[in-house]
């Protein structure tokens, strides 16, 4: 095996879409919605004004693991006095090559960039598969979080 690291590019995004659409149906996602055209529009904007990074992991050339981080900004609080935050989304490693060290790799490039961006917080809804490796990262859960759908 020789992962190699590179950054997500427009010409990856139909890959891409697939390994997001394959992640969200492992964690158990039951919708018949066509996300496609939605997630494409998405990652072609905020690819293009630098408000959307992603590190992929490849294999011989093929996509074997993803990650993804959206840069956003809310007002400055005592938690993070930029008000810039980090939301870490994609992370998704092809099940045969799973428990080699390649999402820890991925979460590490792309916290990186939420440094260089001037985050000051990174925060994601893990997956129950994902706690482990967020919290061996050294994320902390936050029983706070509620989400209202509209």
């Amino acid at each position: 095996m020789s992962i190699g690291y590179r950054k997500l590019t427009e010409s990856d995004l139909e890959t891409f879409i697939g390994l997001r659409i394959a992640q969200l149906r492992e964690e158990g996602a039951k919708e018949d919605t066509d996300l496609r055209p939605a997630l494409l529009d998405y990652y072609h904007r905020h690819l293009a004004d630098g408000t959307f990074v992603s590190w992929l992991a490849e294999d011989g050339g093929r996509i074997v693991g993803t990650s993804g981080m959206s840069f956003v900004e809310k007002p400055p609080y005592f938690g993070c006095p930029t008000g810039k935050i980090g939301l870490l989304s994609s992370m998704y490693t092809d099940p045969a090559f799973r428990r080699r060290g390649i999402a820890r790799e991925l979460l590490r490039r792309v916290v990186s960039e939420a440094r260089a961006y001037g985050c000051g917080a990174v925060q994601i809804t893990a997956s129950d598969m994902g706690v482990l490796l967020y919290t061996d990262f050294g994320f902390v859960k936050n029983g706070n979080f509620m989400q209202y759908r509209l």
